[in-house]
């Protein structure tokens, strides 16, 4: 039996088609492994430590970094699969879907998970800078692999982070109600947890752009830069009153005819870019959907014309309809 939503309180959407566990806060997915809570902006999770449990396919409203020796070997990524080499590193970020659904198996992974709530960063140079560390996007569909020197260093930073978490919890039991919550939470246990979570984050920038070879990073670069134009579209509702957006509108806005923006498009994804923009648009529409929004309303606010037109791409990438994906 599926116990978590009675048991842990942790959001899971099951239907006929997918179990979708909602990690709307850090400590969502800890509970559902049965992993310690210490903090209630960030997680830290020692796999190595926890015994076997089931596999997730995760709603994100968090960031995220799973640090393991081993991965599931196919995990889905927004509307791909990815390959996941042994010492590496997956990160997520929120309004992304990742992970495994749940089949019945009973898993042991060996490794870490950082997880944290952007309410974490609210007002500090780190919330300004997290959109230069490319790796959380997407449109990146690899992990980053670590040599054993980085491995040890993260890991080292990560059992450092969560001795100070256990420390202020220890001492925060001396407390109790609204106090024992500022103290697990204080102004100088944040500026600590932040300035672990820069070097982590720094670590793991510097393996990216090692792994980024020179002669593809102008290709990544427009991937990056075409990725942030459709976030762009959508996050100024221009498809409310002009659609969806266009090959022909994207090549424009990066400066390129949309013969040779396609060709681009195509050499670094093997695909098309009108392709890219309707996966864009269906993982977005994923995400409304498992928010609460019925089909007229998602068609509507993603810019369709028409539900069956939004029906009709939707089961065209996902090979169910908006109706089979929700179990209804």
């Amino acid at each position: 039996m599926f116990f978590i939503s009675l048991l842990h309180k942790s959001h899971v959407i099951a239907t006929k088609m997918k179990k979708i566990l909602k990690v709307d806060s850090p400590n969502d997915y800890a509970r559902f492994v049965d992993a310690p809570v210490l903090h209630p902006l960030v997680s830290i999770i020692h796999y190595d430590e926890l015994a076997p449990f089931r596999h997730s396919l995760n709603n994100y409203g968090v960031y995220g970094l799973f640090i393991q020796r081993q991965f599931p070997r196919i995990l889905s990524y927004g509307m791909k699969t990815l390959q996941v080499s042994d010492a590496s590193i997956i990160a997520v970020e929120p309004g992304q879907i990742g992970g495994l659904e749940d089949n019945g198996e009973r898993i042991s992974l060996s490794g870490w998970v950082l997880l944290w709530s952007p309410e974490l960063l609210h007002g500090t140079d780190l919330e300004r800078q997290i959109n230069r560390y490319q790796f959380f996007s997407y449109f990146f569909t690899d992990s980053l692999r670590m040599e054993p020197d980085e491995w040890l260093c993260i890991t080292q930073l990560l059992t450092q982070m969560r001795q100070e978490l256990t420390k202020q919890r220890e001492q925060s039991r001396t407390c109790s109600g609204s106090e024992q919550t500022k103290h697990d939470d204080s102004s100088s246990l944040r500026s600590i947890l932040l300035g672990y979570l820069r070097l982590i984050l720094e670590y793991c920038n510097r393996i990216y752009l090692l792994q980024i070879s020179e002669e593809d990073m102008g290709s990544h670069d427009l991937l990056k830069r075409f990725h942030d134009l459709l976030q762009k579209y959508f996050r100024e509702n221009r498809q409310l009153s002009n659609g969806l957006p266009t090959v022909a509108y994207c090549a424009s806005e990066l400066a390129y005819s949309p013969r040779y923006f396609g060709d681009i498009v195509h050499k670094a994804t093997g695909g098309t870019a009108i392709g890219y923009i309707h996966n864009y648009v269906i993982n977005q529409a994923k995400s409304l959907l498992m928010n609460g929004h019925n089909i007229s309303e998602t068609s509507r606010l993603l810019g369709f014309d028409f539900p069956h037109h939004f029906t009709r791409l939707f089961k065209k990438i996902t090979g169910l309809t908006p109706s089979e994906f929700l179990g209804k």
